[in-house]
């Protein structure tokens, strides 16, 4: 697979996304294994988003294994910040969850369709009536 490749706007919306979360995928001292690989793919499928913490003092080194996991796993680099890598990889539309039921309301402020709610009743909402509250007197003057 070759690294996935962003636009600056879809590169600057994810790393808004990515900037709560926690790395989830740690490299040990072995380096880059197949488990760790692996490992990262399943997170990638799972979330989308994931940060990768990559240890090691030497910046080309952790350099070019971000360049490597990117290109393994066919996903984007969003951002390297030290030694954290957020990597991205789009899920295929047939793997998506499907939509929920509030994600299907219609935009706020359209009228629903005719019949799908009572209307709204006119006046005060029914049960009882608010109770009178007396006034304080400051007790001054009177």
């Amino acid at each position: 697979m070759s690294e996935l490749i962003l636009t600056r706007d879809e590169r600057l919306r994810l790393r808004a996304r990515a900037h709560h979360l926690n790395p989830v995928v740690l490299l040990g001292t072995a380096g880059l294994t197949e488990a760790v690989v692996k490992e990262t793919d399943r997170a990638l499928a799972a979330h989308e988003l994931i940060k990768v913490r990559i240890p090691g003092d030497d910046r080309d080194e952790r350099e070019a294994t971000c360049v490597q996991l990117a290109d393994r796993l066919g996903a984007a680099r969003v951002q390297a910040i030290g030694k954290l890598l957020v990597l991205y990889r789009p899920r295929p539309e047939e793997d998506k969850p499907p939509r929920s039921a509030t994600a299907a309301r219609p935009p706020h402020g359209a009228r629903p369709a005719a019949g799908s709610r009572p209307a709204p009743s006119k006046g005060r909402p029914a049960g009882p009536a608010p109770r009178a509250v007396p006034r304080r007197s400051s007790g001054r003057g009177r």
